[in-house]
C-alpha cells in the first residue's frame, strides 16, 4: 500500500477549475514569450515554466472534464502531494510528495452508479493528459524555433513515457485504477 497523500488544502470545484484554467493560460503565454524572448536564458526559462504549468494544470481537470462528460459528479479538489508516490524514483519521491498537485474527488454516490467503462475512462484521462499536454507544449516550442527546444522536447518525451509507465505499473497510478474499474465488467 502507498503512503497516505499529504493534503495541504481543499478547493471547491469552481475554484479548482479556475486555478487550472488560469494556469494553462499562463502556460500558453509563457510558451509564446519563449518564442519571442530576447535572450537564450529567457527563452529557456519561459519554455520550462510553460511546460511545468501545463504539467500541473492538466491532470485533475482532465479527470473532471471527462468524468462530467460521462456522468460522474465531483465533490471538491484537494491540494497536496502526489497520490502516486511509489510511481516516482526514490530521488524524486520526496519532492513529489510535497509539491502542490491538485486532486479531484468524485462524488461517492455518482461513482457507485457509474459504469466500469466510465470509471476506467475517467481514471485514464488524468495520466493521459499529464503525458500528452505538456509534451504538446514542448513540441509547439520546438516547432516555433525556441532555442534548445529540441533537446527539451526529448526530455519531455522521456518524462511522458515515465509518467505513463509509472501510472501503469504502480498500484496507486491512474491506469491501475482504470484497470481495476474495467475488471468489474
Amino acid at each position: 500500500m502507498s503512503p497516505k497523500r499529504k493534503i495541504m488544502g481543499r478547493l471547491s470545484i469552481m475554484v479548482g477549475n479556475t486555478v487550472q484554467i488560469a494556469g494553462a493560460i499562463v502556460a500558453c503565454l509563457a510558451l509564446a514569450a519563449a518564442r519571442s524572448a530576447h535572450s537564450a536564458i529567457g527563452a529557456v526559462f519561459a519554455m520550462v515554466v510553460g511546460w511545468v504549468l501545463l504539467y500541473f494544470c492538466c491532470h485533475a481537470i482532465a479527470h473532471w472534464v471527462v468524468g462530467r462528460l460521462l456522468g460522474i459528479r465531483f465533490a471538491f479538489y484537494t491540494v497536496g502531494g502526489t497520490g502516486n508516490p511509489e510511481g516516482w524514483p526514490v530521488g524524486l519521491r520526496w519532492l513529489f510528495e510535497h509539491l502542490p498537485f491538485l486532486g479531484v474527488h468524485t462524488d461517492k454516490d455518482s461513482m457507485q452508479i457509474a459504469s466500469p467503462i466510465a470509471k476506467g475512462i475517467m481514471w485514464s484521462a488524468g495520466a493521459t493528459a499529464s503525458a500528452v499536454v505538456p509534451t504538446l507544449g514542448a513540441l509547439w516550442a520546438w516547432r516555433s524555433g525556441v532555442i534548445w527546444s529540441k533537446l527539451f522536447l526529448l526530455f519531455a518525451l522521456f518524462w511522458a513515457v515515465g509518467t505513463l509507465a509509472s501510472n501503469w505499473t504502480s498500484r496507486g497510478g491512474d491506469y491501475s485504477k482504470a484497470r481495476r474499474a474495467l475488471g468489474k465488467l
